[in-house]
């Protein structure tokens, strides 16, 4: 039987119990990974190696998580994404809720694209899930 949006949302609440030591009250589908559940950069990698091992799948590098877009200066101006930035994060990231962040796209506020929500939308994709 294949697993269910819920049954992914469990899997993905109970990595992110472990890895940041956090109630599983916490870990709704809108909260933020660093705001809300306190995870650190480091936490990220973690993260990553305990969801390849509980949905035993392989993760690529920046796949989840997108990395190096905040190092180019094609996309990020005066400390916001540009228009090309947005949309190499959008492509990179499909799996995300954009809408709020497009309204104001300050580096700053990067961080709350990274919610349980993008998790689990990843790996239903990633895993076949059904919705």
């Amino acid at each position: 039987m294949p697993m269910t949006r819920d049954d992914v949302f469990e899997k993905v609440r109970e990595t992110l119990e472990e890895a940041l030591g956090v109630d599983a009250d916490e870990v709704t589908g809108e909260a933020t990974l660093t705001e809300d559940l306190g995870a650190e950069s480091i936490d990220f990698l973690d993260i990553v190696f305990r969801l390849e091992k509980a949905f035993n799948i392989k993760i690529p590098r920046g796949e989840l998580f997108p990395d190096n877009i905040l190092n180019n200066p094609e996309y990020v101006a005066g400390g916001r994404l540009t228009a090309a930035g947005l949309a190499t994060l959008k492509e990179r990231m499909p799996h995300a809720d954009f809408s709020q962040f497009e309204q104001d796209p300050d580096v700053n506020n990067m961080a709350t694209l990274f919610r349980v929500d993008t998790i689990v939308n990843y790996l239903v994709a990633k895993v076949g899930a059904a919705e």
